[in-house]
């Protein structure tokens, strides 16, 4: 007897943006390793290669999420190449950290903005055409934070804060629209996990790492593959009846 195995990718398609390190690149081998075709898109070329090299599933594609010529080129050259998206993963981001909002450049809270909340609603809207042209829908899911609920502060990031705010309201108003097509959309919503926005404080001890621990009910940072079973129940067949929300993955830190 064959096993219904709701979680199994085999035939889709993904996008994953930001797939060059950090929580992006484990989430294109956590998909390739499920059965889909990942296109690993990212600016760093050297590093989608050697992503691609580990499985034969993984396909590299530079593109500055910042451009939005280069997002729906993307999305155009998926279709194109494999016939369909099923999946995407709206992981890119950067933040403005340590600047004060006092002091803060407005030319860095409209980047910061440009590549946290316009280029996945860019990439969401172009990918969401191509589903309804299937027929067969899709599943969206955008990597907020959990600074999308709660403030950084004492760790100054006002434009990180408010992007990741605005992608949760983002997510439930395209649930609201797409729902008729049977495209979900939904968030996860991580706290400190290793990546190179987090490098700083995972590596310092007291400051960083400790302050972790002491505002984290486990006590500690959260582990790449915690992540898994959140990205595959939103991404597969496990969720079609889960859309419009945000799954909070922080070790419990939004608790208290």
């Amino acid at each position: 007897m064959t096993l219904f195995q709701p979680t199994a990718l085999d035939g889709k398609v993904a996008i994953v943006t930001g797939a060059s390190s950090g929580l992006g690149a484990h989430i294109v081998e956590v998909l390739a390793n499920t059965g889909a075709t990942v296109i690993a898109a990212a600016r760093r070329r050297e590093r989608l290669d050697a992503l691609a090299a580990q499985n034969d599933r993984i396909v590299g594609h530079t593109c500055d999420m910042s451009d939005d010529e280069q997002v729906i080129h993307l999305v155009d050259q998926t279709v194109t190449d494999h016939g369909r998206v099923d999946i995407v993963i709206n992981n890119a981001g950067v933040t403005d950290g340590p600047a004060s909002a006092l002091d803060e450049p407005m030319t860095t809270v409209r980047w910061v903005s440009d590549v946290n909340l316009h280029a996945p609603f860019l990439l969401a809207r172009e990918a969401a055409k191509n589903m309804m042209h299937t027929g067969e829908g899709g599943s969206i899911v955008n990597i907020a934070s959990i600074h999308g609920f709660v403030a950084a502060a004492p760790n100054n990031q006002a434009a990180y804060v408010a992007s990741k705010a605005a992608i949760i309201g983002l997510t439930k108003e395209l649930a609201g629209q797409w729902a008729r097509y049977d495209i979900r959309v939904n968030a996860i919503a991580p706290g400190y996990f290793p990546s190179e926005l987090t490098q700083d404080m995972m590596t310092s001890d007291e400051a960083g790492l400790g302050y972790i621990k002491k505002n984290t009910y486990l006590r500690r940072p959260g582990e790449l593959r915690e992540l898994d079973g959140p990205v595959l129940l939103l991404a597969s067949d496990a969720g079609t009846y889960i859309t419009g929300q945000t799954i909070t993955v922080d070790g419990g830190w939004t608790i208290k």
